[in-house]
């Protein structure tokens, strides 16, 4: 089983990343954490270039590094995983590459949707779960300096996160939006019951 979150920065998605991996694991299942962009040798260097340096680079540019690394994290990480049995999670996939890279620019998502389909080999996720709330809300949230997307402003991060609920069917086979802006336990237990209902 493939399974993504998504959603804003500082909606929560690591820390629930974390918390199902444990509770997956506890069960008895073999999982694989992963993080896009990241994952890989290659996609480790890419997301330095995409998020920690200060390079101008045209959203096409942008866009097709996200891809880059998640080809390279599918077919080294994710595929041969889920053929062994394992059971997947990444922190984000295809869907923010479209939301994040087709905002305040003249990308179409419908073109980064056919590319990055293309180049993630045609791997979908079987469940994609959206943690939303309001962008004000969730950049108060952040505890360490703004990446290069992030630096982009709240009414920038408000419309990522319209384009979020927007294209978020798109994203996998089934789909779940849970309300971030709650206590932890909270959200973590919402999420474990869209997970056990996708997989029976």
């Amino acid at each position: 089983m493939f399974i993504t979150l998504d959603g804003i920065d500082g909606s929560g998605k690591s820390s629930q990343v974390g918390r199902l991996c444990q509770y997956l694991e506890a069960g008895g299942n073999r999982v694989l954490r992963v993080r896009d962009p990241g994952g890989t040798a290659p996609g480790e260097a890419i997301r330095s270039l995409l998020l920690d340096s200060q390079l101008e680079m045209h959203r096409r540019c942008e866009a097709l590094l996200f891809l880059a690394a998640r080809s390279q994290l599918v077919e080294e990480q994710i595929r041969p995983a889920l053929q062994g049995g394992t059971i997947v999670i990444s922190d984000r996939f295809l869907l923010a590459n479209v939301v994040y890279q087709s905002i305040g620019s003249d990308l179409q998502p419908d073109d980064l949707w056919r590319v990055g389909e293309w180049a993630s080999g045609g791997l979908r996720p079987d469940l994609t779960l959206l943690l939303d709330m309001p962008a004000a809300a969730a950049m108060t949230r952040l505890e360490r300096p703004k990446d290069r997307m992030e630096s982009r402003g709240v009414e920038y991060m408000e419309a990522v996160r319209m384009a979020f609920l927007v294209q978020l069917p798109r994203a996998a086979q089934t789909t779940v939006i849970i309300q971030a802006d709650r206590p932890i336990e909270e959200v973590h237990l919402e999420i474990v019951t869209a997970v056990r209902e996708s997989s029976q």
